[in-house]
């Protein structure tokens, strides 16, 4: 437990602070940091994303098969397909190890999903209908690799995609938003900041307590394009 809340205030300050090591994976370059995300961080992007998909409308009608880009332990992309009725879902990310969580993750939850090695930055070819989701990712991304990025997740919208983008709120951690924001916006997509009450896992619970983290509620932000503004 020690070894677990000793590496979970280190990721907790590569998240704040350097982000952008997370993609080179230098922030889960240990048992105790790939641990410490996956005991902690996973199940709060689970909640979070789960709680969004149905106050956005995006499970309305259910996408015809969800594709979680830069996935990790796959629990965004997990969240999204439940709350949409069990839609198959793929993860794709860089890191080995995420891959394997995320297949993990699938077969916990009873879900018709795959998750394999690629770079989050190359869409696959997805038909109108299907969702895509990128769950701090952007983030993690230098200027150009996110700028072209975000070129397709809007040509994806354009082609009936659902596009559902998910951020840290801290505005420290991405000072392109606003600007992003307003393509997405002017694009007939919607963007929200969002602070949701929670009743945590007992064991995230107690590794927030030892680590010094409030997790009262969790604070983020969110583009989407596909549903109603």
């Amino acid at each position: 437990m020690q070894e677990v809340t000793r590496a979970l205030r280190a990721l907790s300050s590569a998240y704040v602070e350097r982000r952008h090591k997370v993609a080179h994976g230098t922030t889960l370059d240990s048992r105790g940091k790939r641990a410490a995300f996956a005991l902690f961080y996973a199940p709060l992007h689970f909640l979070a994303t789960y709680h969004i998909v149905h106050a956005i409308g995006a499970i309305a009608p259910a996408p015809s098969r969800i594709v979680d880009i830069g996935c990790g332990t796959g629990t965004a992309g997990a969240a999204w397909a439940i709350a949409s009725g069990a839609t198959p879902v793929l993860g794709i990310d860089r890191h080995p190890w995420a891959v394997e969580e995320a297949r993990w993750t699938y077969r916990v939850f009873g879900l018709n999903g795959r998750a394999h090695h690629g770079d989050a930055t190359r869409l696959p070819r997805l038909p109108g209908g299907s969702g895509l989701i990128a769950a701090y990712v952007l983030n993690e991304l230098l200027d150009a690799a996110r700028e072209r990025l975000e070129a397709s997740l809007l040509a994806a919208a354009d082609t009936g995609v659902r596009v559902l983008i998910l951020e840290p709120i801290a505005r420290s951690v991405t000072p392109w938003w606003d600007a992003t924001a307003k393509r997405v916006i002017g694009a007939g997509g919607r963007a929200d900041e969002w602070r949701i009450p929670v009743d945590l896992p007992p064991i995230v619970d107690r590794l927030a307590g030892a680590a010094g983290l409030n997790q009262q509620e969790l604070k983020l932000k969110s583009l989407y394009l596909g549903g109603p503004a």
